[in-house]
């Protein structure tokens, strides 16, 4: 079967300098994979002509006449930018031409421009960001971490149910393990959303661990935690935080003397295989979940290697059956959670608005839970820095 992917090629702040390449170099790599680069022609043709791929047959240009900018308001490039780079690509999808999407676009235009154009999945109200934060286990898969910032109970069940078909489908696992973040394990704990999420999950036909703490992510006590968008967000970015912070410390240290200089030598081996294991790089790529389609966000600041593996998250989706596993998975749930909905006493809470945030907070790269292999090999790695 033939992978057809589509590449918004202006995305991001290097647009065709890195994302053709990128894509030249993957499709020399697999075989089965045929790519619409689509945006300004003249850029991209330059490029493909840079990187001597002309000629190659599986690299499609498509022209489109306009560029969402990575600081375009949402209203900009939903309504005035209709021949967008990005709206091309994904309207190239929607009429199935092909069967996922590569941006490093504007995030929030992108979430926006993809709700709109792809529509989201029977059962599913709001699309969510997953990512693969490292453990000590390898990886937990967290979502959402930006696209919601308030979220009703249901949106969590659903949040469940799309990180369930994703790791099932990316990693094999048939019933993936659900946590649901929380200030504490005990069912009182947290606030009423999330204690009816709690709820509706149990009733669920989800393999549903119960409530996690922020540090069970990198202990790794369950495949997938569930949360709305500002708290994983804010999770996602402390972490990001204390990463960089050890790595600025650890380099202090080993520059501080003659001899700390000489043991960083003798440590030179072990410092790169850990250097290598945590290079964002290599996981870039989140997935916008929910979707009728299959979309990947890139970091709008990766390089060629790291836009390759976006692509590759992409491709890997498609491979998996990631998408029908999700519509499988929703199918499967869906009666439960209603039951359990109608059982329910009405909650007083206000209810949170439906629409979607204006500006969600950028993805993540991609951690998968264990070294990945190289674009050019096979593999499973789709989780997803951006």
């Amino acid at each position: 079967m033939t992978v057809k992917i589509t590449i918004d090629c202006m995305g991001g702040d290097h647009g065709p300098a890195v994302t053709v390449p990128a894509a030249v170099s993957f499709v020399r790599a697999h075989p089965d994979a045929h790519l619409m680069l689509v945006g300004l022609e003249q850029p991209i043709r330059a490029q493909l002509k840079k990187s001597k791929a002309l000629d190659e047959p599986r690299l499609t240009v498509v022209p489109a006449s306009e560029v969402v900018a990575m600081d375009d308001p949402v209203e900009v490039a939903l309504r005035k930018k209709k021949d967008s780079s990005m709206r091309v690509a994904l309207n190239l999808v929607k009429e199935g031409e092909a069967q996922t999407c590569i941006s490093a676009g504007n995030t929030g235009a992108l979430m926006a421009v993809s709700r709109y154009v792809l529509k989201t999945l029977a059962g599913i109200e709001r699309p969510a960001i997953a990512f693969a934060m490292p453990s000590q286990k390898g990886y937990t898969t967290v979502l959402d971490l930006g696209a919601n910032v308030d979220c009703e109970p249901e949106h969590l069940l659903q949040f469940a149910e799309m990180g369930h078909a994703l790791v099932s489908a990316i990693e094999g696992r048939e019933r993936p393990t659900i946590g649901l973040l929380n200030i504490g394990e005990e069912v009182i704990k947290g606030n009423e959303t999330i204690k009816r999420a709690g709820e509706l999950l149990r009733a669920s036909t989800l393999n549903f661990y119960g409530n996690v703490e922020g540090n069970d992510i990198y202990k790794g006590t369950t495949d997938v935690v569930v949360c709305d968008g500002f708290v994983g967000n804010v999770a996602l970015k402390t972490s990001e935080g204390l990463a960089k912070m050890l790595a600025d410390m650890i380099k202090e240290e080993f520059s501080r003397s003659f001899s700390s200089k000489l043991m960083a030598l003798v440590a030179l081996p072990v410092l790169k295989r850990f250097k290598k294991r945590v290079d964002p790089a290599q996981y870039n790529g989140a997935a916008l979940l929910g979707l009728r389609g299959l979309v990947i966000k890139s970091h709008g600041s990766a390089e060629a290697f790291g836009f390759e593996w976006a692509i590759k998250r992409g491709y890997d989706a498609v491979k998996n059956g990631v998408l029908e596993r999700l519509v499988r998975a929703m199918e499967e749930n869906a009666p439960a959670a209603r039951e359990a909905d109608a059982s329910a006493p009405a909650s007083d809470a206000p209810a949170a608005t439906d629409q979607p945030v204006q500006q969600p907070a950028s993805p993540p790269a991609s951690q998968p839970n264990s070294q990945p292999n190289p674009p050019g090999e096979s593999g499973t790695a789709l989780h997803s820095k951006a």
